[in-house]
């Protein structure tokens, strides 16, 4: 005979569970069930934070603000790195010429020493170009589809895929000119003229300066003038080949010639 048939046999009523652990045994379940789903819900939540955040339809916010704001820092900052070399570059040729024509006993190939190292600065500053070139891409596609656009609808979008693009050059960032190419805007803006300074620097310190004719003079050690002279001459040669040939430019905001002479 069972406890409840006891009870109800001896006259007293069975023993019953009370409301309080009833509601607590029936609520117990739902909320381990709640805090098991909370934070895979969390987690597609984050994943998706960005949904939404520079939608097509909704004009210039404040996170493209702050991003165009953090493109132009970055810019800026190579942009400086550039001007870093420059500045190292003139300050070495400054004072190689300095000693070159302090003394007519000086060697004339320090200024050659000056040429080489020119070259390496020029190697520096095309490698940082080009990393300054990813900047200023990406500020470009935002000046010129964002606040220009805002600006005058009417003009329209210059890149119907700009979104795309600049959504994938930030998944993946990619170099957009090549080192020739790269070699070849630094040489226009600076460089040219700076080997230009040196060349004329040699060759006034060959020829007048020298006893015996200014091909001999050019000697360097046990390699002849004019071995010297051809190397030299090849070599600015090179230069200019790089600088002026045809091509196409793949760098963009560049204030060339044709650029500022065009009407408005």
């Amino acid at each position: 005979m069972t406890g409840e048939t006891r009870g109800e046999v001896d006259g007293e009523p069975a023993t019953q569970p009370s409301a309080h652990a009833t509601e607590a045994a029936e609520s117990s379940d739902p909320v381990d069930t709640a805090a098991s789903a909370e934070p895979d819900e969390a987690t597609v939540a984050d994943a998706h934070v960005g949904a939404g955040l520079l939608d097509e339809d909704m004009g210039p916010s404040s996170a493209m603000a702050h991003l165009y704001r953090g493109e132009v820092h970055r810019m800026k900052f190579w942009r400086e790195r550039l001007d870093r070399t420059t500045n190292w570059a003139v300050i070495v040729i400054a004072a190689l010429l300095t000693w070159a024509f302090s003394s007519p006993s000086n060697p004339h190939y320090i200024v050659l020493v000056g040429v080489a190292m020119l070259t390496v600065f020029l190697v520096i500053e095309s490698r940082r170009y080009r990393g300054y070139d990813i900047w200023r891409t990406r500020v470009r596609a935002i000046q010129s589809n964002v606040w220009s656009y805002g600006l005058d609808p009417d003009a329209g979008l210059d890149d119907e895929r700009w979104r795309e693009r600049l959504s994938r050059d930030y998944r993946t960032p990619t170099l957009k000119i090549t080192a020739e190419e790269a070699a070849a805007h630094r040489l226009r803006r600076v460089y040219l003229p700076l080997f230009g300074v040196l060349l004329a620097a040699w060759t006034i310190r060959i020829t007048a300066f020298s006893t015996d004719g200014w091909v001999e003079t050019a000697a360097i050690g046990l390699i002849p003038g004019g071995v010297v002279v051809g190397a030299v001459a090849a070599f600015y040669l090179g230069a200019v080949v790089v600088a002026c040939r045809p091509r196409t430019w793949h760098a963009t905001g560049e204030l060339r010639t044709e650029d500022l002479r065009k009407e408005r």
